[in-house]
């Protein structure tokens, strides 16, 4: 009798099977003789380079970042996608011009895509040694007019600048302080930087207005603005500043964050001398300076940053007295306090009561608390070492108050009057700063008097 057959397996092909041996004979062999290492390119080893291009065409930029970590061989790949011509057309996007999507939608991406792009630079470049890495990114990118100190026709309407700034934050961040300092060096030397700052400094001012413009925003959209710690912030406007003697420091402080022109952003130099402003012309020197002040480095002392505010206080001429108050305040109570004290120490005293005035006057115009003025007073007498300095500038205090009303009443009587009526309303707020300060005075002299 036949033998029945079991069906409840599959039987496998002969084919396979032979298939299968050869491939356990290979590895057999393999293995035999020796361990051989597998190629870093891994399974693209495969793949001809075209073919592996257009794959990269495929993957964003934040995905070929990643890709490009595997190994060495593909990083290098990857390099030479950057350097085709349909790779950099790709990656380098140069639509800086094109402002028609509403809520700067376009901006933010465009701004992003540099971001990632610096990522992947950083990553692909990781092993050469910073001069050769700094070479070849400037090799690449030197396509890129908008990214060019003077390669925009038309800056103010160009986030070339910006993204550039982006692309180099990103690269850049994590770098110690010597690998900064020679990018800081090469982009010198790359945009003559430091020939034109000089030029702009000592120049008369407003003279170079184009060439003013130019720095403020190469200095502000590449090297400044994109950083989140303060202390590389610091860092950088430091490199700026420091070559120069303080004259040429305050110069370019004002230049880089002075009050500008909202038609066609270049630098107002008269603004400061002519009228009262406002906190917002003022707010990017005093941000600058409190930044100057809290870095914790050796490079910036109390001293230096209080040099660099009365430099800045007389450019281009010397300014109202109105406008150095509010710059004060602005910058912080450590920084006011500290110019002050200087004064007092150097004996300035008919200076410092005329200050003492005029920060009660924006105090006033800004409905900010009188008794912070008294307060920063009072604290600036404990620097007078014997009572009768002490008294000398209290009572140049109130002698400067007289002064200061009698000179602005004097100029409406000369018939010296704004159309809109300016200084009668100056004088108005002088007034009623003069009876707040005196009403805390009082505050805080029977307040002491009845708790004694």
């Amino acid at each position: 009798m036949a033998s029945r057959i079991n069906t409840n397996f599959t039987l496998i092909p002969n084919q396979k099977l032979r298939r299968s041996n050869r491939q356990t004979s290979c590895c057999s062999k393999t293995l035999g003789s020796g361990f051989q290492p597998i190629s870093t390119f891994g399974n693209f080893k495969a793949l001809p380079l075209e073919i592996f291009q257009i794959i990269l065409k495929y993957l964003s930029v934040k995905d070929i970042s990643m890709l490009s970590m595997v190994s060495k061989t593909v990083s290098q790949h990857i390099i030479n996608y950057i350097s085709t011509s349909s790779g950099s057309k790709r990656l380098l996007l140069q639509d800086f011009h094109n402002l028609e999507l509403p809520d700067r939608r376009q901006d933010s991406a465009i701004l992003e895509h540099y971001r990632s792009l610096g990522l992947l630079f950083k990553r692909c470049t990781l092993l050469l040694p910073t001069k050769e890495r700094l070479k070849y990114i400037h090799k690449i990118l030197t396509e890129v007019s908008c990214f060019k100190f003077n390669g925009c026709a038309a800056p103010m309407q160009c986030l070339g600048l910006t993204c550039y700034g982006m692309f180099l934050q990103t690269l850049t961040a994590g770098w110690d302080e010597l690998e900064c300092h020679r990018v800081y060096n090469f982009l010198c030397e790359l945009t003559n930087l430091c020939r034109k700052m000089q030029m702009a400094v000592c120049s008369k001012p407003g003279s170079a207005r184009k060439l003013e413009l130019r720095i403020r925003l190469f200095c502000r959209n590449v090297l400044l603005d994109h950083w989140t710690h303060r202390s590389d912030s610091a860092f950088w406007l430091t490199r700026i500043l420091k070559p120069w003697p303080m004259v040429n420091q305050a110069r370019l402080l004002y230049i880089i964050f002075g009050p500008i022109s909202p038609q066609d952003g270049q630098v107002v130099w008269q603004k400061m001398i002519e009228e009262p402003t406002d906190e917002f012309s003022l707010k990017g020197l005093a941000d600058a300076i409190k930044l100057l002040y809290d870095a914790s480095t050796e490079e910036w002392t109390a001293d230096d940053v209080i040099s660099l505010v009365d430099e800045l206080s007389v450019v281009p001429r010397e300014w109202l007295l109105e406008n150095n108050a509010r710059l004060l305040m602005l910058s912080g109570n450590n920084i006011c306090f500290t110019f002050m004290a200087s004064k007092a120490v150097n004996g300035r005293t008919i200076e410092l009561a005329r200050l003492i005035v005029f920060l009660a006057l924006v105090c006033e115009k800004e409905l900010y608390c009188m008794d912070w003025t008294v307060k920063m007073m009072q604290k600036v007498c404990k620097v007078f070492s014997t009572p009768v300095e002490r008294n000398n500038f209290l009572q140049n205090v109130a002698n400067a108050f007289a002064c200061v009303i009698m000179e602005m009443l004097q100029s409406i009587m000369s018939g010296d009057r704004d159309e809109d009526d300016r200084s009668f309303l100056n004088l108005f707020h002088l007034v009623h700063a003069q009876a707040n300060f005196h009403k805390e005075v009082l505050y805080l002299t029977m307040n002491t008097s009845l708790s004694a």
